[in-house]
């Protein structure tokens, strides 16, 4: 996480005021309504291979998704660290709907050697990678190439020499937007944020920014570049972590006063065709580690969600926000979860209403910063996600990981007890499960063997209210009780048997006590120990 010190600059010259719209919603609220969309995946992982360190970036282009980061390996799925290793230098390449990994494997060198960003041409037939690198094979480059994706081909003639790390690459028809921590391109100044043509000569758009640039997104349409970061001033300006430029010129178009406190910076910037959405990183008291989503005409604030911790990566699919950070104290968010000293790192929200809907995969914090997922990308109908992690739903997946649209993981069975019984009545109560997808759960009860009641009920991982059932049988028989649990799709086995034997008839009244014996005169203390 990168640290800096608050500093005050000149209020901006060009600014927009944020609208924040959205009131907080109880603990309780109903996770989802119909109108909110519903995730296009199901929280159950997908056979995936794994790398040996951290994945930074994912891009995908003509049915290829392409994985950068810090790593020496990729293995296959299953194996555990070490083994089946094939080597991999902080790039690969895998088939987007079957995973396959693919012989597509240039060699990323020199410097820091890691792969920080990633982004296809519009019409996918080049690849940009960029970060902290100086060779790519054999070849001499600085943190900036190009690949023909048809033969995993580097375009030797690209080589607009960046003079340090590239974090963050978005592009057109026409350019090539990229930011980091550099200060020079081509031999000519351009403070973190730039712009090259396809053949990778130097754009006239220039834009003076103070700290690094660890975001873009270029909404041509309304000839912007959104552009976030660690930064406070850009073109001379206060603009703090998040501002849009003319994305010919570079001059400043918007900025967004209030919309990030000191010691927060934007890691994430994603669009669809009306909206844009960020991830903000904090560090310190009074931060900011949610989403916002704001409007591409205007740069007024749709919604702001106030979950705690840092989010690494935005994605609008389908009507669905999809985040990657460690969440935890959602309380304030509709459909969210309260602080429970445990983190939650994937999440999907309505796009509408930024209600966090009920998808809960989940990671570990995993290696380096420890911060679990960093990168997200679709392809093929799949979603895939990168990072740090080493687990995925508790079990061992490193670095890489997707999810699809096969619904495959039960519920946990929930252990049955005896609550009460008297003659003709047997009541056994359960604590509800959860699943990572479905909030709604069918709890089936079984007498002996056989149905005998179906309940149902909605939970989450935080809120699993008690159940009971009572059940009419004959006195004086004996009964084995067990239940499962469904989410309409996969059933859990069944749980432990629970014997009750059934009393014939209720416990007697107590008898009625004997009478008492005649009043004696208390006995004289001055008269000495009676005999």
């Amino acid at each position: 996480m990168y640290l800096r010190k608050s500093r005050k600059k000149p209020a901006a010259r060009v600014a927009v005021t944020a609208l924040i719209c959205c009131a907080t919603a109880p603990l309780g609220t109903p996770l989802a309504t119909a109108a909110d969309g519903a995730p296009a995946f199901t929280a159950d992982p997908l056979a995936t291979w794994q790398t040996d360190g951290i994945v930074w970036s994912l891009t995908a282009a003509k049915g290829v998704v392409y994985v950068g980061g810090s790593f020496e390996n990729v293995r296959p799925p299953g194996a555990a660290p070490g083994q089946g290793q094939v080597k991999r230098r902080n790039f690969a390449a895998f088939d987007a709907a079957t995973g396959k990994l693919l012989p597509c494997a240039p060699s990323f060198t020199g410097n820091n050697h890691t792969v920080r960003a990633m982004k296809a041409s519009p019409d996918g037939r080049v690849l940009y990678v960029g970060g902290s690198f100086s060779q790519v094979g054999s070849v001499r480059v600085a943190n900036l190439a190009a690949f023909d994706t048809a033969g995993c081909s580097l375009r030797k003639s690209f080589k607009p020499a960046v003079s340090a790390t590239v974090r963050a690459i978005d592009t057109t028809d026409r350019a090539i937007y990229f930011g980091g921590d550099f200060s020079r391109v081509a031999g000519q100044p351009r403070n973190r944020v730039a712009a090259v043509a396809t053949t990778g000569s130097l754009l006239p758009f220039r834009a003076d920014v103070d700290l690094p640039v660890r975001a873009l997104s270029a909404a041509t349409s309304h000839g912007r570049l959104f552009v976030g970061g660690d930064f406070e001033s850009v073109n001379g300006q206060g603009a703090r972590s998040l501002v849009a430029l003319d994305a010919a010129s570079g001059k400043t178009v918007l900025t967004y006063p209030g919309w990030f406190p000191p010691q927060s910076s934007v890691k994430t910037i994603a669009r669809d065709t009306t909206r844009f959405y960020v991830g903000a990183e904090g560090h310190g008291p009074g931060i900011f580690d949610g989403r916002i989503a704001g409007r591409l005409t205007n740069g007024t604030m749709v919604w702001k969600d106030t979950c705690f911790g840092a989010t690494q990566a935005v994605l609008p699919y389908k009507g669905v926000l999809y985040s990657a950070s460690h969440a935890h104290n959602c309380n304030e968010t509709p459909g969210g979860f309260p602080e429970r000293g445990d983190r939650q790192h994937l999440l999907a929200q309505s796009l509408d209403n930024r209600r966090i809907l009920h998808w809960f995969p989940d990671t570990n914090d995993g290696l380096g910063e420890k911060v679990g997922p960093r990168t997200l990308a679709v392809s093929a109908g799949v979603l895939w996600a990168g990072g740090e992690f080493t687990r995925v739903n508790d079990a061992p997946q490193q670095g890489l990981t997707r999810f699809g649209n096969r619904d495959t993981g039960a519920p946990k069975v929930p252990a049955l007890a005896l609550s009460d019984t008297s003659p003709g009545k047997v009541v056994v109560t359960w604590r509800a499960s959860w699943d990572r997808d479905d909030a709604s759960l069918t709890y089936r009860v079984y007498r002996d063997g056989k149905l005998v009641a179906q309940k149902k009920k909605a939970s989450t991982y935080w809120d699993r209210p008690q159940m009971t059932y009572t059940d009419t049988v004959p006195a004086g028989t004996s009964h084995r009780y067990a239940i499962e649990v469904t989410d309409g799709t996969n059933s859990s086995a069944k749980s432990n048997s629970v014997t009750v034997n059934v009393p014939e008839k209720a416990a007697q009244e107590k008898a009625a006590p004997e009478q008492a014996a005649p009043e004696q005169a208390a006995p004289d203390p001055l008269a000495g120990d009676p005999q």
